[in-house]
């Protein structure tokens, strides 16, 4: 028998009737529901389904990709950037995916390294962005960012993301930083409230490697696709490359990214 696993929003008020409705769908197609995957990764599946919104899939993705399991998101939220479909459209979607009318689309993830000074580095794995921030103490922190071992610029401003092409329609993106197609392989790095007029946001290539650090002995804050967050000591730094891993998502040619960014502009 088949598997498919849920990543649900479970604070989303319709998740548990829609749980009940899909594992009733599939169960009639002989296709077993794994509704608590998250708890059960050990359990192979086909692909998994998020419920909620761009944040749920987020997480869906980053735990899927090391498995390689295709993840579909359904849209329960408001803006809904990220998701495949929306709530009325999922069971007529879900018919194409077990009809095999779908393509999987790649995304570039970044792998982040802290170089601590008095413990262990530490690694996380990023499908947004990775967000430097001033802690609430401090005032403009002056951000370091060198590209491949080069010294490139150092940012005055309130922080600092550093985010893929999926992550430039979130903070990114609301922080002054382009729009840019997911099938583009870059790094965008976009400072935030900076305090010069004739600094930019920059794009740039997958195959750098970025080394972000607070100067004149300033701490920060560094969130990773918000999920969590660390503090980043005077003498420490982040080292941000291209990942090995891909999140991978089902993508049903309902809609394309420039419909997708009309949309959700709300242009015409």
């Amino acid at each position: 028998m088949k598997k498919v696993g849920l990543w649900p929003n479970t604070g989303k008020n319709e998740t548990k009737t829609l749980i009940s409705q899909l594992t009733q769908w599939f169960r009639t197609r002989e296709w077993k529901v794994l509704a608590d995957w998250p708890d059960n990764k050990s359990e192979e599946i086909s692909f998994l389904i998020s419920l909620g919104g761009d944040g749920t899939l987020l997480k869906a993705a980053r735990e899927a990709a090391p498995m390689k399991i295709p993840v579909l998101g359904v849209n329960l939220g408001r803006l809904g950037f990220l998701c495949e479909i929306e709530r009325e459209k999922i069971f007529v979607s879900l018919e194409k995916v077990l009809s095999e009318e779908y393509s999987i689309e790649e995304r570039l993830m970044l792998s982040v390294v802290l170089r601590r000074l008095n413990e262990r580095d530490k690694s996380e794995t990023v499908l947004n962005d990775v967000v430097f921030s001033r802690e609430s103490d401090e005032g403009i922190i002056p951000i370091q960012v060198n590209l491949s071992g080069e010294p490139s610029v150092c940012y005055r401003a309130d922080g600092l993301i550093v985010a893929t092409p999926t992550g430039s329609t979130a903070y990114s993106l609301s922080a002054g930083g382009p729009i840019v197609s997911p099938n583009v392989e870059a790094i965008l790095i976009t400072p935030i409230a900076t305090h010069s007029l004739s600094v930019r946001p920059m794009v740039v290539s997958s195959s750098e490697k970025i080394e972000v650090f607070v100067k004149s002995g300033r701490k920060c804050r560094i969130a990773f696709d918000g999920h969590s967050s660390k503090s980043l000591l005077p003498g420490e730094s982040a080292i941000i490359k291209k990942s090995p891993l891909k999140a991978l998502f089902i993508h049903l040619g309902s809609r394309n990214f420039s419909s997708v960014v009309r949309e959700k502009l709300r242009e015409n």
